[in-house]
């Protein structure tokens, strides 16, 4: 079972940074160089300086160094005592509803992928976990937490804590996306006691961080022992959460060639039923069971929805694989048309060869018309019971399968390993 515990927390001296609105930042494998930028601009102390260093071989070291230079200066503290962080985002989520998303930093004790304790629900590419791993060797802390699910139908784990979310926050921070962030700190022991108490025998998906956690893994079993570095930093979210939602990541192909452009028409022939839509506004699907792709292209620049024929075309194209995975739109997709008719491998799929991302959908449409690449195809949302099915099933889902929102800040707290 997870082992889920409080913790001496690393973190900001509000008083020296001013609050977090500065200092935080989105987690690193969603920022671009210009944003790397301006989020350093706002704040010698932003954490993109540590968490996302720039320059060679030696930024690594020169991360460590700056986190250590911000923790003798008393820009960065720990914590006497032990602690649980309630952090609850409220947020405007891309379909326009507001939300408000509750969840629990925490530490867990690092354990292998398996029934009961930690299970993965997406492939990882090997780029990032090496990343990762050198940022952590070098600055022996988690900077930036790991997002994961657990089930608690009857709000057993929060709700210990509610008595103690009636003052205001510890600290508040906004995003450019209009989320505001706000942390409270817990040390009630009782408070404390009781959620742990809730959360025994739990069994946690990650839904956001893959690479991190198995960065952890590496790193503990490297220096071997017990002590803080078989835990890492998590913030933890019920998958009752009414604020929880999942939204779709969008699949873009480019620089296809003549032979790649016939086999993706036949097999979209063969395997489809297309149904050409009156605009571009019904494009994405709905997660209604059905299997449908939106599509268009930028030659003909025509809105088109295509269903699966036949379930049995996804059991025979997957065979080997779990029922819930068979079912999932990202898995026919990869089989059907980038593996099947384009003839990717999974090294193609993991270095984006020919294949891009877009989790907006105006976004997407637009690099299509505007012949930036030569296709899209539109996704439906995964719902969260899918994405624990398949994960229960012992499966990995393809990369970018899922798109959680909000993300979960970079900078709230740090976990120290040493």
């Amino acid at each position: 079972m997870a082992e889920i515990e409080p913790l001496r927390a690393l973190h900001y001296d509000l008083a020296r940074t001013g609050g977090l609105q500065d200092v935080v930042a989105p987690p690193y494998d969603v920022i671009d160089a210009e944003q790397r930028r301006a989020l350093a601009d706002r704040s010698p102390y932003n954490v993109v300086r540590i968490d996302l260093p720039q320059g060679g071989e030696d930024r690594y070291q020169r991360a460590a160094q700056e986190l250590t230079a911000w923790r003798r200066d008393g820009v960065v503290v720990q914590d006497e005592q032990p602690a649980l962080w309630p952090l609850a985002q409220d947020y405007t989520g891309p379909d326009g509803r507001p939300r408000t998303r509750r969840g629990l930093l925490a530490r867990v004790r690092v354990e292998q992928y398996g029934a009961g304790r930690i299970r993965p629900h997406e492939r990882t590419h090997p780029g990032p976990r090496e990343d990762r791993l050198r940022l952590t060797r070098a600055t022996r802390a988690n900077l930036s937490p790991i997002f994961a699910l657990f089930s608690d139908p009857d709000g057993s784990a929060w709700a210990p804590l509610e008595s103690e979310l009636g003052d205001p926050p510890w600290a508040q921070a906004g995003e450019q996306d209009g989320t505001v962030n706000r942390l409270w700190r817990v040390h009630a022991p009782d408070a404390i006691a009781a959620v742990k108490d809730a959360l025994a025998g739990t069994e946690l998906l990650i839904a956001d961080g893959h690479h991190r956690y198995e960065t952890a893994r590496v790193y503990a079993e490297e220096l071997g022992g017990d002590g803080p570095h078989r835990y890492v930093l998590m913030c933890l979210v019920a998958m009752e959460d009414p604020g929880l939602t999942v939204f779709p990541t969008h699949r873009l192909l480019h620089d296809l060639r003549p032979d790649q452009h016939e086999a993706l028409a036949r097999a979209l022939r063969r395997d489809f039923e297309i149904e050409a839509l009156p605009d571009t506004s019904r494009l994405a699907p709905r997660a209604d069971g059905a299997l449908r792709l939106g599509y268009i292209d930028s030659h003909f620049r025509k809105p088109f929805m295509l269903t699966l024929q036949d379930p049995g075309i996804a059991d025979a194209a997957l065979a080997g694989h779990a029922e819930p995975y068979r079912r999932l739109d990202t898995a026919v997709l990869e089989a059907l048309v980038l593996k099947g008719a384009l003839q990717m491998s999974d090294h193609d799929i993991d270095e984006l060869s020919q294949l891009g991302y877009a989790r907006d959908f105006e976004q997407a449409l637009e690099q299509v018309l505007s012949g930036a690449y030569d296709a899209a195809f539109f996704m439906a949302p995964t719902p969260v019971q899918r994405v624990q099915e398949v994960a229960s099933a012992g499966e990995s889902m393809p990369p970018k399968s899922t798109y959680f929102f909000p993300k979960v800040p970079t900078g709230l707290l740090f976990n120290p390993l040493a």
